[in-house]
């Protein structure tokens, strides 16, 4: 079967108006997307390409007006979308057509069920199902830049080229294996967690050490936390820009009150103390300010040496399965739902599953995991 490599470029919108109608009467079509995001906080697309098995067509957002015909393509249940580790791709698919594409099936997450290898590069997976070299020469180009070199515009055509092949040899694996409702599951769930509402008052629980802060400290990392990132957004530039997490944690541990305090926390750019330090220092005041009711509890500190013997006979027993059915242990399971499991436990308590190994995964896993955790309290 000869495969067609050569890129169509789009900038027309009647053009795009035509090929999403006839894209529309597929069962399948492949899409990529290529962004810039190093000065900001969004991607920014560059580039669409969808594969129809029959040409790669390569979408200029910078030249299309009228985007209702795409959007329609991207949300139409009857056509699934073929992407390969598409996390990213699903943020560009929101900040510039304001919608997450469904069905979607992710390549990657399909491989490692397939037990082709967990992360598994597309280019990679291209050569392993189908004995072609994809080269790599222009990741990190310029995709806003126009014209597009026609490296560039080879480079964009090949990630979709192959897609549909490798998509079809995927479901053939997957059925043969029984596996093909966990990736669809999987990928559903990518979906239904990107559709979300974004969602920051939690965001100081990702901040290194923030288990070390007492309850008042926390309400002043919390409210800094959601600051930076609700600036961040609507400025559009990386959290990082604006001010680091490591000095976060460091104003809200020593609840700097004054800018002269506040210029000697480490790594706070000289111009957020200019444009932001007085803010900074209201948020402090204002968490300090608040009634202890208000505050959060003191965080979990890392498990202890002693919960080390139950979280190792939890991995065993995953690693085993994994191994058994030829597939990778972290597709199955994160390490934070290991960590669940053990801490759900402590103090007396019943042993619990995340929401995640409630699913599918609770007949594979799920209850033998509650098993051996339960063993392990009576044994203690």
């Amino acid at each position: 079967m000869l495969i067609p490599t050569e890129p169509i470029w789009i900038d027309q919108d009647d053009q795009l108006a035509a090929l999403c109608a006839t894209w529309r009467q597929q069962a399948a079509i492949a899409v990529d997307t290529e962004f810039m995001r190093s000065e900001t906080f969004y991607p920014i697309a560059g580039l669409l390409q969808i594969g129809d098995g029959k040409g790669c067509y390569l979408i200029d957002p910078l030249a299309i007006t009228n985007n209702e015909s795409l959007r329609e393509l991207m949300l139409d249940p009857a056509v699934t979308k073929v992407l390969h580790s598409c996390s990213e791709d699903l943020e560009v698919f929101q900040r510039w057509l304001g919608v997450v594409p469904a069905p979607l099936f992710d390549t990657q997450i399909a491989a490692a069920f397939a037990g082709l290898g967990f992360s598994l590069g597309y280019s990679s997976l291209v050569k392993n199902l189908l004995t072609i070299e994809i080269p790599k020469d222009e990741t990190r180009s310029d995709w806003l830049q126009r014209p597009l070199s026609l490296a560039q515009l080879k480079y964009a055509a090949l990630d979709v080229a192959h897609m549909l092949v490798v998509y079809g040899k995927l479901l053939q694996l997957l059925k043969a294996n029984n596996r093909l409702e966990w990736v669809k599951s999987d990928c559903a769930d990518l979906v239904s967690n990107a559709r979300k509402p974004e969602e920051f008052s939690d965001a100081y629980q990702k901040v290194g050490f923030a288990w070390k802060l007492r309850p008042q400290e926390l309400s002043i990392l919390r409210d800094l936390c959601i600051w930076r990132e609700c600036e961040a957004r609507a400025r559009d530039i990386p959290r990082n820009r604006l001010i680091k997490e490591p000095s976060l944690w460091e104003i809200a541990r020593k609840k700097v009150q004054d800018l002269a305090h506040l210029q000697k926390v480490p790594d706070v750019p000289s111009r957020t103390i200019k444009n932001d330090g007085e803010t900074i220092l209201q948020i402090v005041s204002t968490a300090l300010d608040r009634d202890e009711s208000s505050w959060p509890a003191r965080l979990d500190p890392p498990l202890a040496q002693s919960e080390g013997p139950l979280m190792k006979n939890l991995k065993n027993f995953v690693r085993e399965f994994a191994e058994q059915q030829q597939i990778p242990a972290e597709i199955l399971i994160r390490k934070k739902d290991y960590e669940f499991i053990v801490r759900s436990g402590m103090n007396g308590g019943e042993y619990q599953l995340p929401v995640r190994l409630q699913g599918w995964r609770f007949g594979l896993i799920g209850e033998g995991l509650l098993r051996i955790a339960a063993q392990s309290q009576f044994v203690s």
